[in-house]
């Protein structure tokens, strides 16, 4: 018997909020410091409850095939048996792990 293709969980920073994602394919972009992800996995529409955050990632990513992630972006990457729910939170800075710094824009521009 055959071991099944893997399933990534991909947890990342975009704008403030935390994105927990499942995918079939991860590797090193051949654009310098970013990952590539591709084949997003959502849950099947077999349930009877429709979770809404899982509904709005479905649609922001909708027709997307590949996506370009910041490796400073990236929180975690999980190898995991099943899939779960992708979902997106709110970013809390209440641990003591300390964000890379941005340069921010120059205001007089």
């Amino acid at each position: 018997m055959s071991k099944p293709d893997p399933i990534y969980k991909v947890i990342f920073l975009n704008q403030g909020q935390v994105y927990e994602m499942y995918a079939k394919q991860i590797f090193q972009s051949d654009l310098w410091g970013f990952l590539e992800v591709e084949e997003f996995v959502f849950g099947e529409r077999t349930q009877v409850v429709v979770d809404p955050s899982e509904e709005k990632l479905k649609a922001q990513f909708e027709g997307v095939v590949r996506s370009f992630l910041p490796m400073h972006s990236i929180i975690r990457i999980d190898e995991v048996e099943r899939l779960g729910t992708p979902k997106i939170s709110e970013a809390k800075g209440s641990g003591n792990v300390m964000p890379f710094p941005m340069p921010l824009p120059d205001k007089n521009s």
